[in-house]
């Protein structure tokens, strides 16, 4: 099997309170890490992974998305004429030639696994990808689906990246035991979604990327509501294990939680000192920064 995931599903349908008010009107996955949204270091990744179909799972207000990997016609007159051809090619790729956008809305929030199950129409019998932009996961060689569509097409069924989580917070994943397997492979046998730490089987936590086989959504339709009054795609990856292989993948990079201001602000950080524009003046300027605060 050819290492590659055609189709990648994006559940983005949240509405980022977190993040208000800047989030008022902006969805959460429009906000810059330094020159990029968060949804285009997604995307891009989703690519690196072989996809040329992007599901994107939204809300009814979220056209914005829609519009940014859209043409800009009025801008991309007003750069041609001003011949500013670098911001040209940087507006024209935010989608690659050949990479195709499908939009899917969630009538109503009822979870993770509802919002993948809202892609079934579009993904159909194909193993698919999944990523969840608020965790930011960065790796100077190889984007972390790449490394898991590299990983299933070795194992088959479904892959999950994990990594090891504060015991304190096992009640924020989605938590694995099993067996190890080598080369950063875990041979899962249980997975519980949102453990007490006095209950989690390790520390291992399931974080914002999937391999998923189209089986998956057979078992969510048939998943009862679970933690939180939602359809979690945990319990049904524990329905997968009975029937194929699940195993968690310690992927190579480096994971922000995005979904929080503090992650959100480290990513920057990060991302702001990889840039050569933006390093050498950074790591002047922090520690004045810091030292005023």
């Amino acid at each position: 099997m050819k290492p590659g995931l055609r189709k990648v599903v994006f559940p983005v349908a949240g509405l980022g309170t977190r993040f208000l008010p800047a989030t008022k009107v902006v969805p959460k996955e429009l906000l810059p890490i330094v020159d990029r949204p968060l949804i285009q270091w997604a995307v891009d990744e989703a690519v690196a992974a072989g996809a040329d179909t992007l599901v994107f799972v939204i809300n009814r207000n979220k056209r914005a998305i829609a519009d940014h990997f859209d043409v800009a016609y009025e801008l991309e007159d007003t750069l041609v004429r001003r011949e500013k051809h670098d911001l040209l090619r940087v507006a024209r790729e935010v989608l690659p030639e050949g990479v195709e956008t499908v939009y899917v809305v969630q009538q109503q929030a009822l979870g993770l696994g509802h919002a993948v199950l809202c892609a079934r129409s579009v993904v159909g019998d194909a193993d698919f990808g999944v990523i969840l932009p608020d965790d930011f996961i960065f790796d100077r060689q190889t984007p972390a689906l790449a490394q898991m569509a590299k990983v299933h097409a070795q194992v088959g069924g479904a892959v999950v990246a994990v990594e090891p989580v504060d015991p304190q917070w096992t009640s924020r994943y989605g938590i694995i035991d099993g067996e190890d397997a080598g080369d950063e492979l875990i041979r899962v046998s249980a997975i519980v979604e949102k453990p007490a730490p006095e209950d989690a089987p390790s520390n291992l936590g399931v974080v914002g990327r999937y391999v998923l086989p189209a089986r998956i959504f057979d078992l969510l339709a048939a998943t009862e509501p679970g933690a939180g009054g939602e359809i979690q795609l945990t319990d049904a990856i524990a329905a997968l294990l009975a029937e194929q292989p699940v195993h968690g993948y310690r992927f190579s990079g480096k994971r922000f939680d995005c979904g929080n201001k503090l992650g959100f602000v480290e990513a920057t950080v990060a991302m702001a000192m990889e840039d050569p524009a933006t390093a050498d003046a950074l790591r002047e300027s922090l520690p004045e920064i810091i030292g005023s605060a």
